[in-house]
């Protein structure tokens, strides 16, 4: 006997057949946002830094040899000239003695060639001799000139390596690194102390590659001391290196202090403000920044379509976790702020407070 479905199933599966799916919802994306507006909560870009001396050299012996004294201690004032460590000199003061005695030998042996010279011009007048004879004597007398002059030389340059081994200033300054002891042997070239030069003070600082133009156009430079905060001193930029550091890619820069006192130590922790620069009039957090190609952008919020549209911006001054950006933006436009990474250009949006 063959069965057959109840009425009621019946009709309610063929209400399902004719039933059509709903459309998805769309897809709105909680950000946040904020309204772009004159950067006047930018502050002062600050970088830390070390008080240097302008000119510090690593000084070092022309010669090698022991070490037999030391005269400085790390931090020591020294004059221009004032020794400052000795070698042994002993090896030295030998190889000048024998230089000197092998001077007077051959000073000895050229006067004997040019008194036989002088005998046997006056023979070969008489014609007692041969020229040939002439000419080998005069040839034994200029070559015991040369070998004079070649031992002369070679003395005077054994007294100049017994010199160099008195390690001497060559202007007055302030020790600001030892690195040897007596009884130390050290190589010819090898740095032993370093020494910074009394005179201009300057602070070195580390720039990021985005922030060189606003270092160079700087209109004013503020240097400032961690010990004094609330003293300044004018600074110039003297020097800024054209390779960044290949560990942490940055520049190197030098600001000159003007004014500097005894106030400004070596060694001193300072900061360096850039002041009155061409500060650009928008800001916005660096949290809204993307790259795209290495060019930077923010997403801009469409208020009436309630989409985001991608746009490329031009930045300036970086400082905490602001931005300035100088082109690009209009005041009052909406950027989002979170959530960057996660939208697509037409993305709807919805804006959290």
């Amino acid at each position: 006997m063959r069965k057959t479905l109840p009425p009621l199933l019946f009709l309610a599966l063929l209400a399902a057949c004719d039933k059509t799916p709903a459309p998805p919802a769309p897809d709105v994306r909680p950000v946040r946002a904020e309204q772009v507006g004159i950067g006047a909560d930018v502050q002062p870009v600050r970088y830390a830094g070390e008080i240097r001396a302008r000119h510090e050299a690593d000084l070092a012996f022309r010669v090698g040899g022991r070490v037999r004294e030391r005269s400085v201690e790390t931090g020591s004032a020294v004059r221009a000239g004032q020794v400052i460590a000795t070698l042994d000199p002993s090896d030295y003061a030998l190889a000048a003695r024998a230089a000197r005695s092998q001077l007077v030998a051959a000073e000895a042996e050229a006067r004997l060639a040019h008194e036989d010279l002088k005998r046997y011009t006056e023979l070969r007048e008489k014609n007692f001799i041969a020229q040939a004879e002439l000419d080998r004597r005069s040839t034994a007398a200029a070559a015991a000139d040369a070998q004079v002059r070649a031992l002369r030389a070679d003395a005077a340059r054994q007294a100049n390596q017994n010199s160099y081994t008195r390690l001497t200033a060559p202007h007055a300054g302030v020790v600001t690194a030892v690195m040897f002891e007596a009884g130390q042997v050290v190589a010819a070239g090898q740095p032993v102390v370093r020494l910074a030069q009394t005179g201009e003070r300057e602070v070195r600082i580390d720039v990021p590659e985005n922030a060189l133009d606003a270092l160079r156009g700087a209109k004013r430079l503020r240097v400032r001391l961690w010990a004094a905060p609330d003293k300044g001193y004018d600074g110039r930029l003297r020097e800024l290196a054209p390779m960044a550091d290949p560990a942490t890619r940055t520049y190197a820069a030098r600001v000159a202090i003007a004014g500097a006192d005894e106030a400004v130590r070596l060694g001193m922790t300072a900061s360096v403000e850039i002041e009155g620069g061409d500060a650009p009039a928008l800001s916005i957090p660096q949290s809204a920044l993307f790259k795209v190609n290495g060019q930077p952008q923010v997403w801009v919020v469409d208020a009436k379509a309630g989409t985001v549209v991608a746009r490329a911006v031009a930045l300036g001054v970086l400082a905490g976790e602001r931005a300035a950006v100088s082109s690009g933006l209009v005041a009052g436009e909406w950027v989002v702020t979170a959530g960057v990474h996660k939208l697509a250009p037409g993305q709807r949006v919805r804006l959290v407070q």
